[in-house]
């Protein structure tokens, strides 16, 4: 499971804070210079996690501003885009002239590599993801058109990825870890849509597309619970089986036998794992949301040629 962290100003002096605070988000999210307004009252708190290679975290924290200088930007080490999801409160996001004002709802993308200013004029509560530049699928997302623009979480492409942003979060904590940097790629994935369809770049990947990465996240995120079926995804994803099933066409598995191979290479995977040799089989079946050791058994043999015993004597 994915391990998250908390972060608060609580337990620190009145007068500490905000260098206290600084000091934190340097070493998380970037080396930033911050203020607050000339406020003599600071609070702030995080929480956060990775999430395969992206880095997660929700942010709580009074009115203050941040500050990206060209000397902080050389003392860095990696280059990342920030995307920050507004989820309380209003920001004005400002790089290479460009300003972008967010309300609650709204999304926005910055380079770290530029310099930049994040104006929180009032409390704020932010979901802030940190996404590596040499994990970017497509570099089209890189121009100018895509950074620092207003990105509604109410409509379109731009909407799926505000929704996948906070259900990742929301989920850090059940996700396997080894189901990170899949669902770091769902998740990139959209938000590199979303860009591109608001700058108007031809791509061949379709909001039935984004859909199905949506499908493929909540499935990852879920594959361990007994009760995962088509008819729950439907339902959490607000859409009909008729479309799930219409979506995953182009695909080399349906739905149901995707869900069926993830479930499968995950017990494999337990099953030739040293730390898990002490587990039994049907722990190991049951734990991936089988519940029924038999039919384990059989549809293993099926994909691999060896009973899941046979499997860990060697035998496969």
């Amino acid at each position: 499971m994915a391990a998250t962290h908390s972060i608060s100003t609580d337990d620190v002096p009145a007068g500490e804070r905000l260098h206290w605070w600084g000091e934190r988000i340097w070493g998380l999210i970037g080396r930033l210079h911050s203020d607050a307004y000339g406020d003599t009252h600071f609070s702030g708190s995080i929480d956060h996690g990775d999430i395969g290679y992206l880095t997660v975290c929700r942010l709580q924290v009074s009115r203050h501003r941040v500050v990206r200088t060209p000397s902080l930007i050389r003392s860095s080490d990696r280059a990342f885009l920030k995307v920050v999801a507004q989820l309380r409160g209003h920001a004005c996001f400002e790089q290479h002239g460009r300003k972008a004002w967010l309300a609650p709802g709204d999304w926005s993308v910055y380079d770290t590599t530029e310099a930049y200013t994040v104006s929180n004029p009032e409390a704020v509560e932010q979901l802030v993801l940190l996404l590596p530049k040499d994990q970017l699928m497509d570099r089209r997302v890189l121009g100018p058109g895509a950074m620092v623009r207003r990105f509604s979480g109410s409509m379109g492409v731009s909407r799926l990825a505000y929704e996948m942003m906070n259900s990742a979060f929301r989920e850090m904590e059940q996700l396997p870890e080894r189901s990170g940097d899949g669902v770091a790629d769902s998740v990139s994935r959209l938000l590199q849509l979303a860009m591109l369809e608001h700058i108007g770049h031809p791509t061949e990947v379709t909001q039935r597309e984004a859909l199905r990465d949506r499908i493929k996240h909540y499935v990852q995120a879920h594959l361990r619970d007994p009760d995962l079926s088509i008819d729950r995804i439907a339902r959490a994803l607000n859409c009909s089986k008729r479309h799930l099933h219409a979506v995953f066409e182009q695909e080399e598995n349906t739905l149901a036998d995707y869900i069926q191979m993830l479930r499968l290479q995950a017990c494999r995977r337990d099953l030739l794992a040293q730390d898990r040799a002490r587990q039994s089989i049907t722990d190991i079946a049951m734990s991936w949301g089988y519940n029924s050791p038999a039919h384990f058994s059989r549809v293993f043999r099926k994909a691999y040629g060896v009973t899941p015993s046979e499997l860990r004597a060697g035998l496969g």
